[in-house]
């Protein structure tokens, strides 16, 4: 149990509250309750309704060099092809009962390809992205349309399309994995289907179609002008993510006010039909802290997942700091405050389930501490 659990089931009911005396009676109609799959409001409300979240989901660091080592263990050991489909290690949530979510809403996992592998292909109703920390040689089809992934790239699947993976290289791959799996259970939205064993395009360009058609910067083709739920861009490369940031900072630097705090680069990446996110039920973004900079502290509904990209720093949560490199992952449950400080240069990328709160009208957030 956790402290969370332990204090909600202490004060089930609101504190002060005028409760009804403990008599046979009471006790009787409570066990009739239970015989019929009922249960009072009047003995849960703190529960049901308490004055700001209590998450179960707990804060988590999950150190990169463990994972990749039982990334790397596990390709020796487990083999990727039909039925297993992916070699992917969910990170699970130390509050969440041993599910593999990372939060009630969002699931992570290092998925691991070695070298001349082939993932088969398959689709399913959950959105999914995929970052890539280090490598070179894979490429994912998605609807038959090869994709490369390289170092920094954010690679786009939504959902209920194929997609499957290759490695062309002599080295192995590793990269985050980020879905809405929980939050499709929960709502017993899936679906599942599988595809070819093989990937239904062996080619390997440099750029995917969708890449050649809508990787060009405010410009649109006007053959599809009408807006798409999911980004029609498969691929958010690197070179741009890290020109964006650089020019935030060097803005600054020129005394220009563009930054969220100061030495705080940060970017959204977007649906280039309407400019909203990339996914229906998942934003991301990337920061960038200079040297000794800190972030805002801050908290929000809804949950976060951080990895670092490069660069030393610390994250701070819940008023506990732990020092962060290249590769840890970290998770920030709803309402849970966080603040980010760089030692060195410090990127991360940053996941959540920002637009399911939005479009629920759930969103809310505070700025606890100004840079």
């Amino acid at each position: 149990m956790t402290d969370n659990q332990k204090t909600d089931k202490a004060t089930s009911a609101p504190h002060g509250s005028m409760q009804p005396e403990d008599t046979p009676a009471l006790r009787k109609l409570y066990a009739d309750f239970q015989k019929h799959h009922l249960n009072p409001l009047w003995t849960q409300t703190a529960n049901l309704m308490p004055p700001h979240p209590k998450p179960e989901a707990v804060t988590h660091i999950w150190d990169w060099s463990t994972l990749y080592a039982l990334a790397a263990q596990s390709g020796e050991l487990v083999p990727v092809g039909r039925g297993g489909e992916r070699r992917a290690i969910g990170l699970a949530n130390p509050g969440l009962g041993g599910r593999a979510y990372i939060s009630p809403t969002l699931w992570a996992a290092v998925q691991y390809l070695g070298p001349q592998e082939n993932a088969p292909e398959h689709r399913h109703a959950q959105n999914a992205f995929r970052f890539v920390i280090e490598g070179e040689g894979v490429w994912t089809v998605v609807d038959g349309d090869p994709v490369r992934m390289s170092r920094g790239d954010l690679l786009l699947t939504p959902g209920w399309k194929f997609h499957g993976h290759q490695n062309i290289a002599t080295e192995p791959m590793v990269w985050l994995d980020g879905l809405d799996i929980p939050f499709g259970q929960q709502m017993d939205v899936g679906f599942f289907e599988f595809g070819p064993d093989v990937v239904s395009d062996l080619s390997t360009p440099d750029l995917s179609r969708a890449e050649r058609l809508w990787g060009h910067p405010g410009i649109r083709p006007l053959s599809a002008l009408d807006e798409q739920m999911n980004s029609p861009l498969p691929a958010y490369r690197w070179v741009h993510t890290d020109a964006a940031l650089r020019q935030q900072l060097a803005l600054e630097a020129e005394g220009h006010n563009v930054t969220q705090s100061p030495g705080h680069a940060a970017i959204r990446f977007v649906n280039p039909t309407n400019g909203g996110d990339v996914l229906p039920t998942i934003r991301c973004q990337f920061h960038r802290l200079r040297q000794g900079a800190t972030s805002q502290s801050r908290r929000e509904v809804g949950s976060s997942v951080f990895q670092v990209f490069q660069g030393t720093g610390s994250v701070k949560l819940a008023g506990k700091r732990y020092t962060l490199r290249k590769g840890d992952i970290f998770v920030v449950p709803s309402w849970i405050e966080w603040s980010l400080e760089a030692i060195s240069e410090f990127d991360l990328f940053h996941f959540s389930d920002a637009p399911i709160m939005e479009k629920l009208n759930f969103a809310r957030h505070e700025i606890t501490t100004k840079t």
